[in-house]
């Protein structure tokens, strides 16, 4: 409850401040001159400080021009760009939104702007064509390839898998490129087979290193089915592969032999 005496303090403000505008009609301009007229089409915004332009209406030069947009679309709120967006289901063609044509056993996309055929379908131009999964093969989750993946121990040729053919001494393997199988340890593939490596005397089992399934030993050099030692000369010492012989500097090499340059 307010007092005798509070109440005599409002009043004598009341009474006051016509007066005091009077004195100082400079304050009273000023605080005039500060409110920002809206235009049409604006409000005030949250702030009091300015003002903002309606939905639908852009700023221009102080002014708020209504935003043109074709049929299915909608204001972005947005002061750069074209100011519009087209609804769900429709996509944007030059200055016109189209709606999506979504093919039987197809569906809209997450963004409304474009379709995906649904499951056991491919895209095909315009419309989603049943994917053809052959016997011993299954659904593939890329959308982009054929569709479908053998199983395991199948490979593919052209629409359809056959079984992967395992040799003898061979183990089926995925991860080897064509054959999907390799030899067991101490064979070599040879013509869709996996022939026993007979390593000769001075060398090492090595799948890897020739059409042989072997290597020589450092210091040897292949000579048909053999291993024979290297002929160093005078002045030479094994290359870096160990197979053949270089001449030690300032030596050069001369049919069999190491001389000095002329």
């Amino acid at each position: 409850m307010m007092t005798t005496r509070q109440t005599g303090k409002g009043i004598l403000w009341r009474l006051l401040i016509p007066f005091l505008l009077f004195l100082h009609p400079a304050a009273a301009s000023a605080q005039a001159d500060t409110v920002t007229p809206i235009p049409e089409n604006a409000h005030a915004d949250r702030f009091g400080k300015g003002w903002k332009c309606d939905i639908g209406f852009r700023e221009n030069n102080e002014a708020c021009a209504e935003i043109e947009m074709p049929d299915f679309a909608y204001p972005t709120f947005r002061s750069y760009g074209q100011g519009w967006s087209c609804k769900y289901g429709y996509r944007q063609e030059a200055d016109t939104c189209e709606q999506v044509v979504v093919p039987e056993h197809g569906y809209l996309t997450s963004s409304g702007d474009s379709w995906k055929c649904g499951r056991r379908y491919k895209k095909q131009g315009e419309t989603c064509k049943e994917i053809m999964v052959p016997e011993n093969a299954y659904l593939d989750a890329d959308s982009y390839g054929q569709g479908w993946e053998c199983q395991v121990k199948f490979r593919r040729e052209g629409d359809s898998c056959v079984a992967i053919v395992v040799p003898e001494n061979a183990y089926f393997d995925a991860s080897a490129y064509q054959t999907s199988w390799k030899c067991n340890h101490g064979f070599f593939p040879q013509n869709n087979k996996c022939i026993r490596v007979d390593v000769p005397e001075n060398a090492y089992l090595d799948v890897d290193s020739s059409n042989v399934g072997w290597r020589c030993e450092r210091g040897y050099q292949q000579n048909g089915t053999t291993c024979q030692a290297v002929q160093i000369p005078k002045n030479a010492h094994l290359d870096y592969r160990g197979s053949d012989w270089e001449c030690d500097a300032p030596y050069r090499k001369q049919q069999d032999t190491c001389v000095i340059p002329d």
